[in-house]
């Protein structure tokens, strides 16, 4: 039952993500990048991280999406609609022969250097919130803050840049 969860799920995820780069209404690629988000936290729930899959949906499709969408319609980018660029078909070809190629590249690396599958080591008496807290305040503190200040400066940004157009 589980690995048909793991199907359904991916399968959504990977639709939504090829829909956000092909799409070219940024409001259509904002909404499927919001519902492969939701896939991603179906699948850390089935990982059994569930407080990753929370922090999914709530930051991210729920905070960072929300406000992708509030500059989208504050800038008015909804009426935008991205002209197809000269060439296209060629491009998209080459780019879809390149990315099968990385993948395949990708996969062949997993399958030669990666060791059997070890169970995930757990403290003693830690929940899972615990050991991604201790991480994230220790080990990824810098990156968290450097993160935080980027989507800061993000926020400043669009605001003055929606203020200047009006």
């Amino acid at each position: 039952m589980e690995q048909i969860f793991f199907y359904i799920l991916g399968a959504i995820t990977l639709v939504s993500a090829f829909l956000v780069v092909s799409l070219r209404r940024p409001i259509q690629n904002v909404l499927f990048m919001i519902l492969m988000m939701v896939g991603l936290a179906g699948l850390f729930i089935l990982l059994h991280a569930e407080f990753v899959a929370m922090v999914q949906l709530v930051v991210y499709a729920g905070a960072i999406m929300v406000l992708f969408l509030f500059v989208i319609m504050l800038l008015n980018l909804d009426q935008l609609k991205m002209p197809p660029p000269e060439g296209s078909h060629v491009r998209w070809w080459a780019g879809a022969v390149i990315a099968f190629a990385v993948m395949g590249l990708i996969w062949l690396a997993f399958k030669m250097y990666l060791a059997p599958e070890v169970p995930p080591v757990e403290q003693a008496g830690a929940s899972n919130t615990v050991v991604v807290g201790k991480a994230l305040f220790t080990t990824y503190l810098l990156p968290f803050e450097i993160a935080s200040v980027l989507l800061l400066a993000a926020i400043v940004g669009s605001v003055l840049l929606a203020r200047s157009r009006s």
